[in-house]
């Protein structure tokens, strides 16, 4: 299964690089990507937005880029000797400092950390469980922070740290609720797992016979679990979380073998996770989508992309509508006032930032 996911996850749709074009617009939609040239083809599922000028991607390859300058300009900060791995989630918390998790079944699952914009960086975990695979790290701030594995003996495991990725300890699991048979998470856009305010956190699952989200309170130590209406199996489940605040939020993904076909792709939760609706099909994202992020400037506006397109939602998740009909598998926005911004990244050395 963990093989299947891995490889199937690294395929996705062309984008060309090194242009910096407007995105194809649909509907009259104000959204567009302008995209970037990152002069590499790494497919970058790792992504973290800082501002509309800072922004940091992660990859295939062992690559791991950063911008200063809204994109006009990509530095290769790649850690020294990562060249084998794949970098699946990003955590930035300004233009110096951020967090990196490989993914991979035993010691592939590594977390790095720089504090000097990515000139060095410092492996500070090393999965040694050959039956874990972590998928997606989260921070609630930039001290507290989590990282998810797979199911381990029947349960999901959680690493925690508590200095900004300095060190990591892997958590009891008696307050884990027991996995479905054949549960996992997806490590397709670093969103599987997505923290809130104080010690709120929520991760989703796929590939059991129903998706299901789960939810902790106290940094990750209890959890509770509840059933999703989207789409489950083998490649199918809930890709992406995003919550505007401890109460609203949206799950999106589907079936990534069939990225055309909104095959129960979105839901969305008005009591912070505890019970979801399924969005319908007409007014569901056009495909399965990977990633999802709310935008800084409005409350109920939240992107979804995946390798078919990518959707906008003006009502916070309950009807989409396509923007873009390009390839990206992340997206993520940061920043207040004139300094917010969204970006988006996917195969082929991808990186959008969105123009609105």
């Amino acid at each position: 299964m963990r093989i299947l996911r891995v490889a199937a996850l690294a395929a996705g749709g062309l984008l060309l690089m090194g242009q910096v074009v407007p995105a194809q617009a649909h509907g009259g939609s104000s959204y567009r990507w302008e995209l970037t040239p990152t002069g590499t083809t790494a497919q970058f599922r790792g992504l973290a937005a800082v501002s509309k000028n800072v922004a940091w991607v992660g990859g295939s390859g062992g690559t791991v880029l950063r911008t200063v300058d809204g994109g006009k300009h990509w530095q290769n900060v790649s850690p020294a000797g990562a060249e084998a791995l794949q970098f699946r989630d990003v955590e930035a918390f300004d233009a110096q400092r951020a967090v990196a998790l490989t993914i991979g079944t035993g010691e592939d699952s590594r977390v790095y950390r720089t504090a000097d914009g990515g000139k060095t960086w410092t492996e500070t975990f090393r999965n040694t469980d050959a039956n874990a695979f972590y998928d997606c790290i989260a921070f609630n701030d930039d001290k507290h922070g989590l990282a998810l594995s797979d199911p381990v003996d029947g349960k999901f495991r959680i690493a925690a740290t508590a200095d900004g990725g300095k060190s990591w300890t892997v958590q009891p699991n008696d307050g884990m609720p027991a996995a479905l048979a054949g549960e996992f998470a997806f490590a397709a856009s670093g969103t599987c797992l997505v923290a809130g305010h104080g010690r709120t956190a929520w991760f989703a699952s796929g590939g059991g016979d129903r998706p299901r989200v789960f939810r902790t309170v106290d940094g990750g130590r209890r959890w509770t679990v509840s059933d999703s209406p989207m789409a489950s199996g083998e490649a199918a489940g809930i890709f992406s979380l995003a919550f505007r605040n401890s109460l609203f939020g949206v799950a999106v993904g589907g079936d990534f073998l069939k990225p055309t076909e909104a095959v129960k792709a979105a839901s969305v939760t008005s009591d912070g996770g505890r019970t979801w609706k399924l969005v319908p099909a007409d007014k569901a994202p056009k495909g399965y989508r990977s990633g999802s992020h709310f935008v800084p400037w409005s409350p109920t506006t939240v992107i979804a992309v995946g390798p078919s397109g990518s959707d906008v939602s003006l009502d916070g998740g309950r009807s989409w509508k396509q923007f873009y009909d390009g390839s990206f598998d992340s997206v993520e926005c940061a920043g207040h006032g004139a300094n917010a911004g969204c970006w988006a990244s996917g195969a082929q050395g991808a990186v959008g930032r969105l123009v609105h």
